[in-house]
């Protein structure tokens, strides 16, 4: 006995959300395509929030060459991302956990798998990032009592530690796009510190 399907409503399959916002937004380069990609994947993934695309010029090493348009992505995560392990002992020691403690603008460098870096390019990347604490004069402590002195001593020891770099300097996290023959499009998610970072002690 033969049993027959019944037609479906429509043969052609709905572009993806990610399809229709790249084929709403034509990009001017490759890099630019993966930028909007890796931004719509922070967006509805991984739920950050506030997110803009920022140009990057970085000035070229040959002055006959004219440099690669690159771009960074900046937003706030939903939890933090990185803490250093000098900051979560002062953290611990104060009775402050990481929900206490406000979110920060974090910055994200969009990359495609195979994409040639070198350290120059790199540093270039960091000298370009606020010194962090950009939104630190707007900072307003909403709670009351002893909590409320224990986060302003952090926040006031944070911006003193990053003058000295103590707790880590400028950090991001470098996303990079499989974009590779049979790349599936899956972005990984890399943090990348300026400079040498004190390893943690058990």
């Amino acid at each position: 006995m033969a049993t027959t399907i019944p037609p479906t409503q429509s043969n052609t399959l709905e572009p993806s959300a990610l399809t229709t916002l790249l084929s709403s937004t034509p990009p001017s380069t490759p890099l630019s395509a993966s930028t909007i990609q890796i931004l719509h994947n922070l967006q509805h993934q991984h739920l950050w929030t506030s997110l803009r695309v920022h140009d990057l010029h970085l000035p070229s090493p040959d002055t006959n060459t004219p440099s690669e348009p690159l771009y960074l992505i900046s937003g706030i995560p939903p939890h933090h991302v990185y803490t250093h392990p000098d900051e979560q002992l002062f953290m611990l020691e104060r009775g402050l956990r990481d929900e206490d403690v406000e979110l920060e603008r974090m910055f994200v460098l969009p990359t495609v798998e195979g994409q040639s870096w070198s350290l120059r390019k790199m540093a270039g990347v960091f000298d370009s990032l606020p010194e962090g604490g950009a939104d630190e004069a707007n900072r307003e402590v909403e709670v009351e009592g002893e909590k409320a002195d224990k986060l302003r001593e952090y926040y006031e020891y944070r911006e003193k530690e990053r003058a000295t770099r103590e707790w880590g300097g400028k950090r991001l996290l470098l996303a990079m796009v499989d974009r590779q023959m049979g790349g599936d499009g899956t972005v990984v998610y890399y943090v990348v510190h300026d400079g040498a970072v004190k390893p943690r002690q058990n």
